[in-house]
């Protein structure tokens, strides 16, 4: 009986007047989770040990603050790609190591959408002062990714790349540019994330912190097409 009920509540909810609202709200909410995953997917390569277990639900709420922000479609048919997807900027994949407290070296985040050229231009910066690691991490790698969504098709595009492996130490490390490549004049968002993971050197071989407290990682450069999809 109650398998029964449940069953015509369902089908109510979704043919009912009286439900509209609620039918909206899924269908709304239903597009962030979707535009979530598909943005996960494409920064797996960074994501993997730099992100909170909340991440996900996390983001979603975020990407339903975009989809509210679409000033253009009806409710309930409002898009991400309608909506701001600046609020996502310095977005924390892992909200117990904010990029911002963790790496503290001044850095630029540029897009080129022309050319797709994507990069984070970090300057000289004395590692000690600037990085906060864990206690047992002896080295340092700069990792960031790039991607294109295409959210109608859900598919991307995306490329990764990071550095060797960086002293910890009182040493001026010098500047740094990390450069990657999308689809060159791109009709679809671009995303662009900086992340830093922590080593420890024994006997010559690196060992890499999973530390979920340290990793970090952020959206430092978000841009959108002049036009939405």
């Amino acid at each position: 009986m109650a398998k029964e009920k449940n069953t015509a509540l369902s089908k109510r909810i979704l043919t009912d007047p009286s439900y509209a609202r609620t039918r909206e709200n899924m269908e709304e909410f239903s597009q962030a989770g979707k535009a979530g995953k598909l943005l996960r997917d494409s920064l797996r390569a960074l994501l993997k040990y730099a992100q909170d277990a909340r991440m996900s639900g996390r983001l979603s709420g975020a990407l339903s603050r975009v989809i509210k922000s679409d000033t253009v479609n009806d409710r309930g048919k409002r898009t991400v790609t309608g909506g701001d997807l600046q609020l996502l900027q310095g977005f924390e994949f892992n909200k117990d190591a904010a990029l911002s407290a963790t790496f503290l070296a001044p850095h630029t985040a540029s897009i080129d959408r022309a050319t797709g050229v994507c990069q984070v231009d970090i300057a000289a910066f004395v590692p000690v002062v600037m990085i906060a690691p864990p206690l047992s991490a002896t080295h340092f790698q700069l990792v960031a990714a790039a991607s294109e969504l295409d959210l109608a098709a859900r598919t991307y595009v995306s490329d990764y790349t990071q550095t060797a492996e960086l002293v910890y130490g009182a040493d001026e490390q010098a500047a740094i540019n990390l450069s990657l490549g999308l689809p060159a004049n791109s009709a679809h968002p671009l995303f662009l994330v900086l992340g830093i993971k922590f080593y420890q050197e024994v006997n010559g071989k690196f060992y890499q912190l999973y530390a979920d407290q340290y990793n970090a990682s952020a959206l430092v450069k978000i841009d959108q097409p002049a036009a939405a999809e």
